[in-house]
């Protein structure tokens, strides 16, 4: 595959500057991609990354799979120097468990441990793990207190609003995270029951903002460069965690709308992004797993159903780029 390497960074970035403190780490820029399972590996972090993405989460990973050694590992963990400041999220509903993992990723050098407090999908909250915890006030502040005396690095945590409309308790786990030592939060405006659905309360990510004063990052909504400003204001917030609004789109992070993009500017990060995957993960594999990218780069051309047909069922990373090569020659 031809080397390609994604464009220089363009828009109205403020990558450079200075926008905030994780305890002792700075933090240059004020757009951070969000920790999204099956999306926020190595590839699509070091794309972003180097768009204007201010730091790098990873992946959601279990505690258990740390401490049992699952073969998974290697892949979820590694990391590209350029990316620091790198975060490791990782998520379980057991306050020893979660030291012993975040114990032992601290050897591999990160340099943030980050507690998942807001995964709603059942499997993880219902067992009280990921939003789970929210209903547990008392358990996260055993967890933080135990996390931020041990470990040497900073911890911080990833929140939802609460578990439900009725328990919308967001104040009183914000007090107890910085009361028990977290170096900053990011907050995803919605509850657990909410889901993706729904709007994101910014009103409540402010009254955070205000309650606290370790660093606050906004989630939640944010689809538009138009969405980024709107919510800093709202919020008072230094930056902004930006999820699916990057997915299609990466080029958010050097603050441009997907229609500002131009087609020969997505062929070459199309390119570039599945080079990445086919190193990562070799060639097969990679190219299977970028196929759920694909759609999301191509969305907003007109493509023939039989197109797209060939676009996500190829299986050889020859005719997958021959075929993006003749989607942007007709593409006006």
């Amino acid at each position: 595959m031809k080397n390609s390497k994604p464009d220089k960074k363009i828009g109205n970035m403020p990558s450079g500057l200075l926008s905030f403190l994780i305890r002792d780490i700075p933090i240059h820029g004020d757009l951070i991609l969000a920790p999204m399972d099956g999306y926020s590996d190595l590839p699509f972090r070091s794309l972003c990354r180097e768009l204007g993405s201010a730091m790098s989460y990873t992946e959601f990973i279990n505690a258990l799979d740390i401490l049992n050694g699952h073969p998974y590992l290697p892949e979820k963990l590694a990391f590209r120097p350029e990316e620091r400041p790198v975060v490791y999220q990782i998520y379980d509903n057991d306050p020893n468990r979660l030291l012993a993992a975040a114990l032992r990723l601290q050897e591999r050098q990160p340099d943030i441990i980050d507690i998942n407090l807001g995964c709603s999908v059942r499997t993880i909250s219902g067992r009280g793990a990921g939003a789970g915890l929210l209903r547990d006030p008392e358990k996260i502040a055993v967890i933080f207190q135990a996390l931020t005396h041990a470990l040497q690095i900073p911890v911080t945590a990833k929140i939802r609003l609460g578990w439900d409309e009725a328990s919308r308790n967001y104040r009183q786990v914000a007090r107890l995270l910085e009361d028990n030592g977290a170096a900053a939060i990011a907050v995803h405006g919605r509850t657990r029951a909410q889901g993706l659905c729904g709007q994101a309360d910014w009103d409540a990510i402010a009254e955070i903002r205000l309650a606290v004063s370790i660093p606050v990052i906004a989630n939640g909504d944010v689809l538009t460069v138009a969405d980024i400003e709107r919510i800093k204001v709202h919020t008072g917030c230094p930056a902004v965690m930006i999820g699916r609004g990057a997915i299609g789109n990466p080029w958010i992070f050097s603050r441009l709308d997907r229609d500002q993009v131009p087609p020969e500017a997505v062929r070459r990060i199309i390119r570039s992004h599945l080079e990445r995957m086919c190193d990562f993960y070799g060639p097969e594999h990679g190219l299977v797993w970028f196929r759920k990218h694909t759609t999301r780069y191509l969305r907003p051309y007109a493509l023939s159903a039989e197109m797209r047909q060939q676009l996500v069922t190829t299986e050889k990373v020859d005719e997958f780029l021959s075929l993006i090569d003749l989607v942007f020659q007709t593409t006006p």
